[in-house]
């Protein structure tokens, strides 16, 4: 969401594990007879394909259940970039793939998964249907300016665009979704950072295909601005509580994580929603997750409240808007902005962040258990 060079995990977690913490005592370790590994499970990779598309936007991990015998299999981390190889903000058209027990991708080597014709302008709208299916959102530029409504791409698991590609009904400025995937059909949140509005998708989803079958604007009011460096500011982040039918939105310009009742049911809009999250810690919030704990982690753009002695943070609150602690991910600014996390296998937990600055994705696996 910058121009520069170039569900979960806490960010308690996160921090913990960059520091050390899962060998056992030498006592555990002696009675078990097997050493436990000290180092964290990470990987650092490029994010910049063969074709040099930049600003890593939208991070997803392919589920658990996902077919195989396509181009990307379960586990494996997609990003979306929204630059071209001359970081010409909305001219990018890549979503590149990361199969983190893979090698390490050098600048230039990610692999593609999609590459998509000149045009395009790949959004932090990015996420996977464990049907086998990717959702990308694109909002391109020309000559600078925002070439409006955009669109939803609907992807196959070889890369291949396929029906209702490309989807606009309700759209205007696609920037950043969540899914609540129900496998044979889902539901699609959808944040307009043109109108400052949230689309609601319904889809039926089906091995050879999906269908969207009813569009529904279910928000409205987020302030929206222009911004030299950032392009556009509006509403971002979602992540939506099944249990209590509420969608959480990070609204970049207005710097504040509101909550929308009833967002899988309702038919009208609820207006933003009340603010569940405002406080010093923001910095023009964008990605939005929850953490296997309950808790909310956001990332902070920095194009709003901006701190230079605390740049590019990614934030953990709880829903009751209780600041928990911060995340360091680069030292400038505006390096936070996708994060991607999902279960992969029993209690471990895959989460993965991108860097903008760095044009690079950082991939780390942990268990949720206590002490592990």
């Amino acid at each position: 969401m910058k121009h520069v060079r170039s569900s979960a995990l806490s960010a308690t977690a996160l921090a913990i594990s960059l520091m050390a913490a899962t060998a056992a005592s030498p006592a555990t370790a002696s009675a078990a007879g097997d050493q436990q590994p000290f180092l964290p499970d990470r990987i650092v990779s490029s994010t910049i394909p063969a074709n040099g598309d930049l600003n890593p936007y939208g991070v997803a991990i392919v589920p658990r259940g996902f077919p195989a015998g396509g181009a990307i299999a379960a586990g494996d981390v997609i990003v979306s970039n929204f630059n071209n190889s001359t970081n010409v903000q909305g001219t990018g058209t890549t979503i590149v793939k990361l199969t983190p027990n893979g090698p390490v991708a050098p600048a230039g080597q990610a692999t593609t998964f999609f590459q998509g014709p000149t045009g395009l302008g790949l959004t932090t709208a990015l996420g996977v249907l464990r049907r086998g299916f990717v959702l990308v959102g694109n909002l391109p530029t020309s000559g600078g300016a925002i070439q409006r409504p955009g669109s939803l791409l609907f992807l196959d698991r070889n890369g291949n665009q396929i029906a209702p590609s490309p989807y606009t009904n309700g759209l205007d400025g696609p920037w950043d979704l969540t899914i609540d995937d129900e496998f044979d059909h889902a539901r699609v949140f959808i944040a307009n950072v043109d109108t400052g509005t949230v689309t609601r998708l319904n889809l039926a989803v089906a091995s050879s295909g999906v269908a969207v079958t009813n569009a529904a604007e279910i928000a409205s009011g987020y302030s929206v601005a222009l911004n030299a460096a950032a392009l556009i500011l509006g509403p971002t982040g979602l992540a939506y509580d099944p249990e209590s039918d509420t969608l959480y939105v990070a609204s970049t310009n207005d710097n504040a994580i509101f909550a929308v009742p009833h967002a899988g049911s309702r038919t009208g809009s609820s207006g933003t929603g009340p603010v569940i999250f405002r406080d010093r810690h923001l910095r023009g919030p964008l990605a939005l997750v929850f953490a296997p704990n309950g808790d909310l982690l956001t990332s902070n753009g920095d194009a709003v409240n901006a701190d230079p002695t605390r740049p590019s943070e990614i934030v953990e609150f709880t829903k009751a808007g209780k600041f928990v602690r911060e995340f360091n991910v680069d030292a400038a600014p505006g390096g936070a902005f996708g994060i991607g996390l999902a279960p992969i296998s029993g209690d471990t937990v895959r989460s993965a962040w991108v860097d903008d600055n760095a044009n690079d994705i950082t991939v780390l696996d942990r268990k949720t258990q206590p002490g592990d």
